[in-house]
C-alpha cells in the first residue's frame, strides 16, 4: 500500500534548509547614536570627577580627618539604632494594621484604613514636631484604678518623652503606615486558589501561613521593604531638628564650631552612600533567596 509520501509529487517534498552560506560574512549592525551617547556620558563623568578631585573647596583632607572621628561615629551608631528600632517596630505594628485592613470586621477595617490615611498624608517633620510638643496637650500622664481608685502612676510628659523617645515614637508610627501597605500587598499577591487548595487538604491556618503564604508573599514584600529600609535610614536625618545626636546633627555640631560646612556635609553624605550601598547589596541577595524556584520570565 502506497504511503502519502509516495503519492506526493517530487516537487512537494521539502528540501532541507541549507542554512546560511558559510562564505557570507556576518556584519554587526552599526549604531553610531549609541556610541555617541556613551562617549558623551563618559565625557561628562570625567568632567565631574575632575571637578570633585581638583576643586579645593571640597577640602578632602578635612573630610578624611573627620570621617572616622568619635563624634561622627557616635552619631552614625545612633542613626543605625534609630533605623533598626523604628523599622522593626513599624513592621510589627504595620502587620497588625494590614490584618485589620483585610479583616471582615468593619470596625477594624475602618480604623486601620483611617490610621494609614492620616500618617501617609502628613509630612514626617510635621508629625515629629507634633509629638515633640505633645506636652502642650497632655502636660501629665497618670494611671489610676477605675471607679475613683487611687492613682498608681503620675509623671510629667516632658520627663517621659525626650527628643530620642519622641523620634522613635514618631518614626515608628510613620513607618507602620507604609509597612501595612507593603505587607497587605504581599499577602494579596498570593493566589486565592492556593489558599483554597490548602484548606481543602485540611492544613491549619498557621501552617498555611508559614508554608504557603509567607514564602510567596516575601517575593513582593522584600523589594518594597528594602526600599523602606533605605528610606528609613535617610529619613532619620530629620530628627536633627529635635536635637537628637544622629549622624547629621553630629556633623552640624562640628561645622558650627569649625565653619567647615562643605567638607562636613560630605562626611555625612559619604556615610549615607556607604550604608545604602551595603543595604542594597543585602536586599539583592534576599530577593535572590526568596525568588528560588521561580522561572526567569516571572512565572512561578
Amino acid at each position: 500500500m502506497a504511503t502519502p509520501q509516495d503519492v506526493l509529487p517530487a516537487t512537494a517534498t521539502a528540501a532541507p534548509d541549507p542554512g546560511p552560506d558559510p562564505g557570507t560574512p556576518i556584519v554587526a549592525r552599526r549604531r553610531p547614536g549609541r556610541l555617541l551617547a556613551a562617549a558623551l556620558v563618559l565625557l561628562l563623568v570625567a568632567v565631574a570627577l575632575q571637578s570633585l578631585v581638583r576643586n579645593a573647596a571640597f577640602q578632602w583632607a578635612v573630610v578624611g580627618r573627620y570621617f572616622t572621628s568619635a563624634a561622627v561615629l557616635d552619631g552614625l551608631a545612633l542613626t543605625l539604632w534609630l533605623t533598626a528600632a523604628t523599622l522593626a517596630l513599624g513592621f510589627v505594628l504595620g502587620t497588625l494594621l494590614a490584618v485589620g485592613r483585610m479583616s471582615a470586621n468593619p470596625v477594624l477595617k475602618s480604623v486601620s484604613w483611617a490610621y494609614i490615611w492620616v500618617f501617609r498624608s502628613t509630612p514626617p517633620l510635621v508629625q515629629l514636631l507634633f509629638f515633640f510638643n505633645i506636652g502642650a496637650l497632655y502636660p501629665t500622664l497618670s494611671l489610676r484604678l477605675p471607679f475613683g481608685g487611687p492613682e498608681l502612676l503620675h509623671a510629667r510628659t516632658v520627663n517621659l518623652l525626650g527628643p530620642t523617645v519622641t523620634a522613635v515614637i514618631g518614626l515608628t508610627l510613620l513607618e507602620a503606615a507604609f509597612a501595612a501597605e507593603v505587607v497587605r500587598g504581599g499577602i494579596l499577591s498570593v493566589e486565592r486558589g492556593q489558599l483554597e487548595a490548602a484548606q481543602a487538604l485540611g492544613l491549619g491556618r498557621v501552617r498555611v501561613l508559614r508554608r504557603i503564604v509567607l514564602p510567596q508573599a516575601m517575593r513582593s514584600i522584600v523589594p518594597a521593604a528594602g526600599n523602606m529600609l533605605i528610606g528609613a535610614l535617610k529619613g532619620t536625618s530629620i530628627v536633627s531638628v529635635l536635637a537628637v545626636h544622629d549622624l547629621l546633627y553630629s556633623v552640624q555640631l562640628i561645622y558650627n564650631q569649625t565653619y567647615q560646612i562643605i567638607p562636613l556635609l560630605l562626611v555625612a553624605t559619604l556615610w549615607y552612600l556607604v550604608l545604602t550601598g551595603v543595604l542594597a547589596v543585602g536586599q539583592h541577595y534576599l530577593e535572590r533567596y526568596f525568588a528560588r524556584g521561580r522561572r526567569p520570565g516571572g512565572a512561578a
